[in-house]
């Protein structure tokens, strides 16, 4: 698989906030990257002479227009959300974040409405450069594996925590191959 697709591109965004990194995955979620894209550009035009925009702008922003950027109304909730729970410091600064591990971290930030475990997840893999993070529960990843194997079903998250131990230190690159596994007919691999 990996002479196929070739050298694993990885490319964490280290310079991001937390904060930043969490509002930007809701966004992305469940999307493709152009309308994630999107949705960030428009986000970010409301706010135009700042780099990005601060919790405090997003927890004062009128709802209708954080839904006129194309967030829905739950990605609405959950972007503010997100911004008050910065405010409040729950959601820690990069230079607190990087001293926490990877569970403590999760656990604080699904405590936030409409926060799940990939969300953080994805944190952990592109703002905080956690090299050893497989999200389990991410459809492209258990689909990657079951191709890359030919199983006829995708394995269970709890399945692939356990298969994936073998692959510690190195689980975000194993997810990052995974999601780029060709989803042709049958098994391109062999």
């Amino acid at each position: 698989m990996i002479a196929q697709i070739g050298p694993c591109r990885h490319d964490p965004k280290a310079a991001r906030e937390p904060y930043e990194a969490l509002v930007r995955a809701i966004a992305y979620q469940q999307l493709t990257a152009k309308a994630g894209d999107a949705m960030i550009g428009r986000l970010m035009a409301l706010f135009g002479d700042r780099i990005f925009p601060t919790p405090r702008d997003l927890v004062d922003a009128d709802a209708g227009l954080l839904r006129a950027c194309g967030f829905s109304a739950s990605k609405t909730a959950t972007i503010q959300a997100v911004a008050a729970a910065a405010i409040a410091g729950v959601v820690p600064a990069r230079k607190t974040a990087v001293t926490m591990d990877d569970e403590t971290l999760i656990e604080r930030m699904i405590s936030i409405k409409g926060v799940g475990r990939w969300t953080v997840e994805m944190l952990l893999m592109y703002s905080l450069e956690r090299m050893d993070v497989l999200p389990v529960d991410d459809f492209g990843v258990r689909e990657g594996y079951r191709v890359l194997k030919s199983l006829d079903a995708q394995p269970k998250p709890k399945a692939l925590r356990e298969i994936a131990r073998a692959w510690a230190p190195h689980r975000t690159v194993a997810a990052w191959y995974l999601w780029r596994v060709p989803r042709a007919r049958g098994n391109v691999l062999k």
